[in-house]
């Protein structure tokens, strides 16, 4: 089975594929857009994508383009992000003036960087940096990725664990053309948009507390072409085929203007990651 990602062998991405399936062919991608195309046109079976980070934040293009793609999610997977700091052969932590990774691995070792003095430059990708270093021959610059990149690459890792907190996990989604079969501890996702008015938001919530259903998650996108009207996203409890999920979303549907389900999926263990899947 072909799973795609963006991203560059070595990628935390990949490692996460290798984590949840128990058989797969990791496909890299340079986008996050060409990700879901590869799904969508079937040039791949699953795709594999990055939605927040603990220390980061949501990673909002994966946010849009749910809401684009006619794909469902299928799975989640929470990956421990242990970062590096990586060379070189030969380079010493001395030598380092600029330090090359993904926005999301810069920002999550903000601290050690800015500890160290040294200049982040921003890439498309953590592993993309180490192989960047390796082909040109830098001696005056580091990357941030992860032990496998450095071993991918043969680079020399100069520090290891430089994250600003050790409880660093990123969640990753897998898409499909379907979502999951109920299993007894599943979530849901749904985007959604309301009237801008008084109330509209606590109205559409309501029924998800009536059902008690759990939420445990809710973030908002700029709806575009709707000056300071958005989308919300919503992650809960559930799957949409049990009874009180659908009793939940038939109220949030009488009172927003579209409601769309991205996908219902096992829920998956901050320690330990999603159920693997034997495909």
């Amino acid at each position: 089975m072909r799973v795609a990602f963006q991203g560059e062998r070595g990628a935390y991405s990949e490692e996460a594929i290798l984590q949840h399936f128990a058989s797969a062919e990791p496909v890299p991608r340079v986008s996050l857009r060409e990700v879901f195309a590869a799904v969508e046109r079937g040039e791949v079976e699953l795709g594999l994508v990055p939605v927040e980070n603990t220390l980061e934040g949501s990673i909002v293009q994966t946010f849009d383009l749910l809401l684009e793609s006619p794909l469902k999610v299928r799975a989640e997977i929470v990956l421990r992000i242990v970062h590096c700091l990586i060379a070189n052969p030969g380079v010493s932590p001395t030598d380092i003036k600029r330090v090359y990774s993904h926005p999301q691995a810069l920002g999550q070792c903000r601290a050690y960087l800015e500890e160290h003095g040294y200049e982040a430059v921003a890439a498309y990708d953590t592993a993309g940096s180490v192989k960047m270093l390796r082909e040109e021959g830098l001696r005056d610059a580091a990357a941030i990725a992860s032990v496998r990149a450095a071993e991918a690459y043969g680079m020399a890792v100069l520090a290891r664990g430089i994250e600003t907190h050790p409880e660093n996990y990123t969640r990753f989604l897998v898409l499909g053309h379907a979502d999951h079969p109920p299993t007894g501890r599943d979530k849901t996702s749904i985007a959604f948009s309301i009237d801008h008015a008084p109330g509209a938001l606590y109205r559409a919530l309501r029924g998800f507390a009536e059902q008690e259903v759990n939420l445990t998650k809710i973030e908002s996108r700029p709806l575009i072409g709707r000056p300071w009207e958005y989308v919300f996203y919503l992650d809960f409890e559930g799957h949409r085929a049990e009874p009180r999920v659908r009793r939940a979303l038939e109220g949030l549907e009488t009172c927003s203007r579209f409601v769309k389900v991205l996908g219902s999926y096992p829920r998956a263990d901050a320690q330990m990651g999603a159920p693997r899947e034997s495909r």
